[in-house]
């Protein structure tokens, strides 16, 4: 293969092994055991078996979705951060430059980013792109995510990893956020607290239980709430609606300075298609996104990549696809 070759596609962990031997710097996903037979190189990876590639969605725990990333100004930095250094993420970033992060789902960096990432010292001016590792959804449960520093290598369920790249003068990182799901629902909902559940919320300005309103409008929990950032849709996705507890949870927190409407339907027979996307150094999508529209062995034609239990372009989002490009001035 020629050195000169990016790559951005499934292979074997035999192929990835010798992209490793060469010295390539690489960000991987795949299932822990193929992550396993890799070598020690200059890599990170994360675990999950679900991709999309350019046939369509695949499942898969023997293969390995590989790309390579292009050193073109200066040394990457490969490292974990715990929960007492997570907030300086951005701070070690390139001036110049974008961090691709992974982080293990269900950890305690996981929580800590999704409520706190948007106040990081440096945040929204140093790009910061990425996933959260998960694993097979037969084995919710019983495997625990895992991310993985190639150095050692070392696998962490509790740390992120983060390669911090560098970008000459001329090249700027650019993050895009592709959200099928708009604003749709007439009611307001807002909340008291920023967290991963709700109970108490208002709708359109009067309290209400959050269980109790979704169950009385018979919601589709397919469908996410979503704040509308600045023209930008941004999903919380439903986990679960406990009826009895009188308590709703959430794959991302909700925030408290945040106003929320229901998701407007859409139509999960018909798998959204993207035509004439450019391509992209890096990108991923969600499982809920692969779940609820059935992706598998269907391509919706956007950038392939890992599915994901979290994206991230900057903050921690839902039920969207990230792609990292990088442009020149």
């Amino acid at each position: 293969m020629s050195r000169g070759t990016m790559i951005n596609r499934l292979m074997t962990p035999d192929e990835a092994a010798g992209l490793i031997r060469e010295g390539r710097l690489l960000m991987l996903a795949g299932d822990e055991a193929a992550l396993r037979r890799l070598p020690a190189g200059n890599w990170i990876g994360g675990t999950i078996p679900y991709f999309m590639d350019d046939t369509g969605g695949v499942s898969s725990r023997e293969r390995l979705f590989v790309t390579e990333v292009p050193v073109t100004a200066g040394a990457p930095q490969l490292r974990f951060y715990d929960v007492a250094g997570l907030d300086q993420l951005c701070v070690d970033g390139p001036d110049n430059g974008y961090s691709l992060i992974i982080i293990p789902a269900f950890s305690a960096v996981h929580s800590l980013y999704a409520r706190r990432a948007p106040a990081f010292e440096d945040m929204f001016i140093k790009p910061v792109a990425g996933w959260v590792a998960g694993c097979h959804l037969d084995d919710l449960g019983r495997a625990t995510p895992q991310v993985v520093l190639g150095s050692g290598p070392h696998f962490d369920s509790e740390r992120a990893v983060v390669m911090h790249v560098p970008l000459p003068d001329e090249a700027y990182a650019r993050i895009d956020i592709l959200n099928a799901m708009t604003q749709g629902g007439e009611d307001s909902l807002r909340f008291a607290e920023t967290g991963f559940s709700a109970s108490a919320c208002t709708v359109n300005g009067e309290p209400r239980n959050l269980a109790e309103y979704l169950l009385a409008r018979g919601a589709d929990t397919r469908l996410p709430l979503v704040a509308d950032y600045g023209g930008a849709s941004v999903n919380v996705s439903i986990k679960a609606i406990d009826g009895a507890a009188g308590r709703v949870d959430f794959y991302a927190p909700v925030f408290d300075d945040v106003e929320y409407r229901l998701a407007a339907p859409v139509d999960f027979s018909v798998p959204p298609v993207e035509e004439g996307m450019e391509p992209a150094l890096w990108s991923c999508n969600c499982i809920l996104n692969y779940a609820y529209w059935g992706l598998e062995g269907r391509s919706t034609g956007t950038p392939p990549g890992p599915m994901s239990f979290g994206e991230i372009a900057y903050l921690l989002l839902n039920q969207t696809q990230v792609c990292l490009r990088i442009g020149r001035d």
